[in-house]
């Protein structure tokens, strides 16, 4: 009793304290946002308080006031818009969301032109379960803090906030008689634990060392002060019926049940799912939300998805009905207030997830408590096929990218106009915007053009892409914008369907390859933008580095396909000539790709592994984070290898070109002995070499060899692309 109200005054303090917005005023953490990215910003920008639209929506104003440009806003959240807007528009710049990329200024701080702007929607989401896992595993704070500050300036106000869980879930299963050895060890790997949160696999790459857990408390902490600070309302997690199998030989009675193994994990990483009407549901339930209440405090919103890509016990309606009602039940006896945050990952077995099955997951929960995201929209509006998800609130969503994957996918245009569409025929439940990427190492634009829809700019196709065009040159430049003009109206285009670059993936000939397919985008297209960008006078941009890194690699890629495809006409027919030829060229666009990716700092190896192994203050902790690191953007899992398909540079050069030279070797060897080409001796070689690869740096370092704009001028020349 007396632990419980302790946890009950703890919480009511962190309550109150957040809401006397912990760090100061609205316009205080408008300033400070503001500093951070430049003091130079804080000598011409100033905030002020203003009130919302009559209709409670957020709103932020720009004018000038003497020499200074004044940001109004309602709250800090529409104060970092405003900003974001005068150093779009105005100062014609781009802010990245990675905190080692300074952000570039005129050398004089523009005036502005009056402006009052309302935001569209109320709720504007962003992330996913598994960025965790392909892109921030391995933050400290610095790159957290840009990435919070990033999301403010594009007014996101509902973000996940998933870290730290492992302490509170520690605290749980140890209660519940667990060791600590059996309870790190049912954690998987840091790279992993998105999907075991998420109920997919335990104990993959475990046991989870306890550095890890107590480091991400702290740095949870603070993650949750800063987005508090800023107007943002955390998404934190609650149980959804994965318990350890040990919990199972603990407790018997238990109505407890392994789900469906995923993507061919072993049986040690099989998961099991609680029933949320047995009696102990409920109990784990109020120890988890009181245990994390303790540590992070609450926003009353809570994250948790029950049958994520694994099939329930039982597919029956009245069955699912039952278990969504009970875990809605179990969260709001403990939080009064308590709203439920659904990844509607329904397009993922869209086939099982049925109109009657969808609705009964929907009435199952009070209107107005559930908010379910449409997770996929840029592929399937899965709110069109369930009927506005009968009057649940729901967010529109784009996810655009999988793993992480760096090839040049997405379709913000045509994104755009469906989500201008749902603005206009969603109803009323439609609240939000979102976008739910995987992986954040790629271009940041689409997801920006996203959010900006959530504001009432009124801006046509136009004016939005000359807009992009003008702060990612630094100035207005028509070659820049008709450049940009190709790039989004032709070269983002498709849809983001979890297919990489074949560079990036295991070498075959005649069996699938389940990670890579056929591209229909324009190569012309790309080339035109390239050459255009390559012939303005200035190009040093971080943004405008970006997209010429981005064209010249996809043309690179997409010309490494053709080379491939006639290597293996010449093996058919045993031309070994040929084979030499295209073999060379091969050789040749992997080192160019290898070059080309090695001037953004965010596209090496050194980067990711560096990372990893600086989380580690032992050697033993940094071997074991940079393999957690290395195996998921490389041999990911049964089923899953090159998932994360990444063209880093050291990547290309340490483990893809050896794979290819396993190929090219196989390949050479039949023709030489008249054999057919052997894909089973040819995968048995590349699994040797893939599990016993580790990422050796050169000696000389990080050293790119030339500047970037000399280098892809040459590899426009030298390939006629």
């Amino acid at each position: 009793m007396r632990q419980t109200l302790t946890v009950m005054c703890l919480a009511l303090y962190l309550t109150l304290y957040q809401a006397l917005n912990m760090n100061g005023t609205n316009t205080d953490e408008a300033q400070a946002l503001a500093e951070r990215l430049s003091c130079r910003l804080t000598e011409k920008v100033e905030f002020e308080q203003i009130a919302a639209a009559k209709d409670g929506a957020d709103v932020f104003t720009l004018q000038n006031r003497g020499d200074k440009v004044v940001v109004g806003g309602n709250n800090a959240n529409s104060m970092a818009v405003g900003l974001n807007r005068y150093l779009n528009k105005y100062c014609k710049t781009t802010v990245s969301w990675y905190g080692d990329i300074d952000v570039e200024l005129p050398a004089e701080l523009p005036p502005v032109d009056e402006e009052r702007v309302e935001s569209r929607v109320p709720q504007r989401f962003f992330l996913n379960y598994c960025t965790y896992g392909y892109t921030m595993t391995f933050w400290g704070w610095r790159e957290w803090e840009r990435f919070i500050d990033w999301m403010a300036l594009n007014g996101v106000n509902l973000p996940l906030a998933i870290a730290g869980q492992e302490a509170v879930w520690q605290k749980v299963w140890m209660r519940m008689g667990m060791t600590d050895s059996e309870t790190r060890n049912y954690f998987t790997g840091p790279s992993y634990l998105p999907w075991h949160r998420m109920a997919n696999i335990d104990h993959w790459c475990g046991p989870l060392p306890q550095e890890w857990i107590d480091s991400q408390v702290e740095l949870q902490q603070q993650i949750l002060r800063r987005m508090r600070s800023l107007n943002m309302r955390p998404v934190l997690p609650a149980f959804a019926g994965h318990v350890p199998g040990r919990i199972k030989e603990l407790y018997p009675r238990a109505d407890i049940k392994q789900l469906t193994p995923w993507n061919y994990f072993p049986e040690e990483c099989y998961t099991y799912f609680m029933n949320s009407e047995d009696p102990m549901f409920a109990k784990i339930q109020r120890m988890f939300i009181e245990e994390q209440t303790a540590l992070f405090g609450t926003d009353h919103i809570y994250g948790f998805d029950p049958f994520n890509e694994v099939d329930p016990p039982v597919w029956d309606p009245k069955y699912i009905g039952k278990v969504t009602r009970h875990m809605f039940r179990s969260v709001s006896a403990v939080d009064k207030k308590a709203e439920w945050l659904l990844m509607g990952w329904f397009y993922y077995f869209n086939k099982n997830w049925t109109t009657e099955r969808v609705k009964a997951m929907m009435d199952a929960v009070p209107r107005g408590r559930l908010t379910i995201l449409d997770y996929h929209c840029d592929m399937a509006e899965v709110w069109r096929q369930h009927d506005s998800f009968g009057g649940q609130n729901y967010l529109w969503c784009y996810l655009g990218n999988f793993g992480g994957n760096s090839i040049m996918q997405g379709n913000p245009g045509e994104s755009g106009r469906r989500l201008e569409e749902a603005l206009r025929q969603g109803g009323k439940g439609l609240k939000g915007v979102g976008c739910t990427l995987e992986g954040l190492d790629l271009q940041q634009m689409p997801y920006e053009d996203i959010l900006s829809h959530a504001w009432n700019y009124g801006a046509d196709d136009t004016q939005r892409v000359n807009e992009i065009a003008d702060r990612h040159a630094g100035c207005s430049d028509k070659k820049v914008r008709q450049a940009w003009d190709i790039i989004y109206n032709q070269c983002y285009t498709q849809a983001n369907s979890g297919h990489g670059d074949l560079i990036n993936t295991e070498p075959m000939f005649k069996r699938k390859n389940i990670v890579w397919r056929p591209s229909e985008r324009d190569d012309k297209a790309i080339a035109r933008a390239a050459r255009i960008l390559l012939s303005v006078d200035k190009a040093e941009s971080n943004a405008m580095r970006t997209d010429i890194v981005v064209l010249v690699r996809q043309l690179l890629n997409d010309k490494f396909v053709a080379e491939k495809q006639a290597f293996d006409h010449a093996m058919t027919n045993k031309d070994e000539a040929a084979m030499r030829q295209h073999a060379t060229m091969m050789r040749e666009l992997l080192s160019d790709v290898d070059r080309i990716n090695s001037h953004l700092t965010h596209s090496t190896m050194d980067k990711w592994v560096g990372l990893a192994r600086d989380y580690g203050d032992t050697e033993r902790l940094k071997d074991y984070y940079e393999m957690n690191a290395t195996r998921l953007i490389t041999t990911w899992g049964p089923n899953l290898n090159d998932y994360a398909n990444r063209s880093l540079s050291g990547l290309i050069r340490t483990y893809y070109t050896p794979r290819w030279e396993i190929y090219l070797d196989e390949a050479f060897r039949s023709v030489r002995e008249g054999r057919d080409f052997d894909d089973d001796a040819n995968h048995r070689r590349q699994e040797v070499f893939s599990k016993r690869y580790r990422y050796t740096p050169p000696r000389e370092g990080h050293i790119p060899g030339t500047d970037l704009l000399t280098q892809a001028r040459l590899i426009m020349r030298k390939y006629q692309f």
